[in-house]
């Protein structure tokens, strides 16, 4: 087992109630679940994120912790939040990374996986 790793896993959705399509808003939000896999205690710091809608306008996010906290995981520990964007098309997706600390002053990166935000409206035309 690595000494220093979190898990990552994401459940977005779309949230029809927040859009406006005709307005070019579709809203969405996601439920991120970080466990602590790794060996020792570690806290989030900061997280950077890449948003990119289907026409590739793309968006950086950067700031510290994730929903104004700075969770500090111990190994097999893991925090849950939900958080949201907005897209100015109905798909896109999202990946990005994490900024951690380790109880023991090692400082490492976790990838947040690429995911697809879509609000169902494709149609496949035959």
């Amino acid at each position: 087992m690595p000494k220093y790793q979190f898990r990552v896993e994401v459940l977005p959705q779309h949230l029809p109630e927040q859009s406006a399509p005709s307005q070019g808003i579709h809203s969405f939000a996601y439920t991120i679940t970080v466990t602590n896999t790794g060996e020792v205690p570690a806290q989030l710091i900061s997280r950077h994120w890449r948003i990119a809608d289907a026409n590739g306008q793309v968006e950086e996010v950067k700031g510290l912790g994730v929903v104004g906290q700075q969770p500090l995981l111990r190994p097999g520990e893991s925090f849950q939040y939900t958080s949201g964007c907005r897209l100015r098309t109905p798909t896109g997706s999202m990946h990005g990374t994490y900024f951690c600390v380790a109880e023991d002053g090692h400082r490492f990166e976790v990838e947040i996986p690429l995911f697809v935000l879509d609000d169902g409206t494709r149609r496949v035309l035959h």
